[in-house]
């Protein structure tokens, strides 16, 4: 009887485990967004120094700790400020547009991305670091 309880409990564990490798793995960012073109802090600076428009998807509370200056604060997941007719507003078509969020763990970035390329966006750059990358490089902050 010990063996069993031994064995159904190293089963469970095991499931367990992979339930939650599995749902950690499920929230890492994509590496990249098609139609748009991938960017490190240092390329997201150059942008940034060009004029591009930089959409910050992020919750209120981590825009309100910081952010990059001058970026429009786009909620993704607040439909009152992220829709399309928000999203336009903020950028034309034919500007360059930065999406970031959180980081690799923040997936409103990748998925901004993906809106702007669908939406017809002809120049969308993809800032998977996001704004941790930027602030450890010691870039302007707000």
């Amino acid at each position: 009887m010990k063996t069993l309880l031994k064995t159904t409990s190293q089963a469970l564990l095991m499931v367990s485990v992979l339930a939650v490798s599995t749902w950690v793995q499920a929230a890492v960012s994509p590496m990249t967004v098609a139609g748009a073109t991938t960017v490190n802090a240092a390329e997201a600076k150059k942008l940034w120094e060009s004029g591009a428009v930089f959409i910050d998807s992020r919750k209120q509370s981590d825009w309100e700790v910081g952010h990059i200056p001058e970026a429009v604060h786009l909620d993704r997941k607040n439909p009152a400020v992220y829709n399309p007719e928000a999203i336009a507003e903020a950028v034309a078509k034919d500007e360059p547009v930065v999406s970031y969020c959180n980081g690799a763990r923040c997936l409103r970035s990748s998925q901004t991305a993906a809106d702007l390329v669908k939406m017809g966006y002809q120049k969308v750059y993809y800032f998977r670091d996001g704004f941790p990358a930027w602030s450890d490089a010691g870039y302007p902050i707000e």
